[in-house]
């Protein structure tokens, strides 16, 4: 039977990045949960790897070394994940979500976002009434349109633009 070896530290993160971009947080919490988990648990995975005494210090000298070389890097992080989220969300989403993650997003991409916030809106709104002849008939329907556009992070100025926008429009 071939004993395999556990990978290093070093090569989780490198494979947690392969898989989709991290902010630099976000992957030294994750790395920091796998030492800790792995000071208590002899099959967390990292059972060949001596027990590291300074494991902030250990992660932040990996985060600097996964920096420098082009590994890891938050406005990477910034631009996939508003490119993603985009489609389908409003910026006060978008900022939430980057917030969770530790970043923050800056002056020229929140513009840009803004600009496009209205238009965003109004497709999301069409890909999810508009086939339907959703007709803002009732208050109820407008409402829901409202609350939905709502949850998905459009700011209340946008959402009534496009509600006022399609209220004669159902195509």
């Amino acid at each position: 039977m071939k004993c395999e070896r556990a990978p290093s530290l070093k090569a989780r993160a490198i494979r947690w990045l392969a898989q989709r971009e991290h902010s630099r947080s976000e992957l030294r919490d994750k790395l920091l949960r796998l030492l800790a988990r792995a000071a208590t648990d002899v099959d967390a995975g990292l059972a060949n790897s001596p027990i590291v005494s300074e494991p902030e210090q250990e992660v932040e000298q990996l985060l600097g070394w996964l920096e420098s070389h082009g590994y890891l890097s938050d406005q990477r992080f910034i631009e996939n994940r508003t490119q993603v989220r985009a489609a389908k969300f409003g910026n006060l989403r978008i900022e939430r979500e980057l917030c969770l993650h530790g970043v923050q997003i800056d002056a020229s991409a929140q513009a840009a976002l803004r600009a496009s916030e209205l238009e965003r809106a109004r497709e999301v709104w069409r890909r999810k009434f508009g086939k339907a002849g959703a007709a803002l008939a009732d208050a109820a329907a407008r409402s829901k349109q409202a609350r939905f556009l709502a949850g998905r992070g459009f700011s209340p100025q946008v959402i009534r633009q496009v509600l006022r926008s399609t209220a004669g429009d159902t195509t």
